[in-house]
C-alpha cells in the first residue's frame, strides 16, 4: 500500500474514532485519558499570561497549528505563527539571519507520547524529537481542561514569569 493511502486511511480511521470518542466525553466531570484526547485538534488560540494578569497573543493575531493524536497516545504536534516572513530568496538554505530567526521563533513542533494524569489535572508530552533541539527527551507537563471539545493548557512559567497558554477545537 503506499505511503499516501496508508496515511489517508489511518488519518480517517483516527477521525472516525475521535468522533466516537468525543460523543462518550461530553463534559469536564468525566475522567479525562490519553485515549480521550484521540483524533485531529485545530489550534484556536496561543496566547500568553504576563505577570499583570494581561494575555497576549503569543504567535501572532492569527496562529494555525495542528495536534494529532493517535489511539496509542502518539502526537504530532505543529503551532505556527502565520505572519511569518517568506525567505526574500525564495531558497531555505540561503536566508538571511533574520529571516531564519523569524522561522524558528514563528514555530513551535513536536511529537513523542502524550500521557495523562486525570486526578492531578495534567497531560505530559514526552518529547522524541522537537524543532527546538534542547526539548528532545524532555518530559514536558502541562495543567489542562478539556470541555467538550476544546482543550487548553498552561505551559511552566518561561524565566521571565509568562505563560504559555494554548487553546485547541477538536476537528469533526
Amino acid at each position: 500500500m503506499k505511503v499516501c493511502a496508508m496515511f489517508k486511511t489511518g488519518l480517517i480511521g483516527m477521525l472516525f474514532s475521535a468522533g466516537a470518542l468525543s460523543a462518550a466525553i461530553t463534559s469536564a466531570d468525566a475522567a479525562v485519558t490519553a485515549t480521550s484526547l484521540t483524533g485531529a485538534w485545530t489550534l484556536l488560540a496561543a496566547d500568553v499570561q504576563h505577570g499583570d494578569g494581561t494575555r497576549t497573543p503569543d504567535y501572532g493575531a492569527a496562529p494555525r497549528g495542528l495536534l494529532v493524536i493517535d489511539a496509542q497516545g502518539h502526537y504530532s504536534l505543529q503551532i505556527f505563527k502565520s505572519e511569518r516572513p517568506r525567505f526574500a530568496s525564495g531558497d531555505k538554505q540561503s536566508g538571511t539571519p533574520a529571516e531564519y530567526k523569524a522561522a524558528v521563533m514563528g514555530s513551535s513542533t513536536h511529537f513523542g507520547t502524550i500521557s495523562v494524569d486525570s486526578t492531578g489535572g495534567t497531560l505530559t508530552f514526552h518529547i522524541e524529537h522537537a524543532s527546538f533541539p534542547n526539548w528532545e527527551g524532555e518530559e514536558q507537563k502541562r495543567n489542562f481542561e478539556l470541555k467538550d471539545d476544546e482543550l487548553s493548557y498552561r505551559v511552566v512559567p518561561r524565566p521571565n514569569g509568562d505563560v504559555p497558554i494554548s487553546v485547541w477545537q477538536r476537528l469533526k
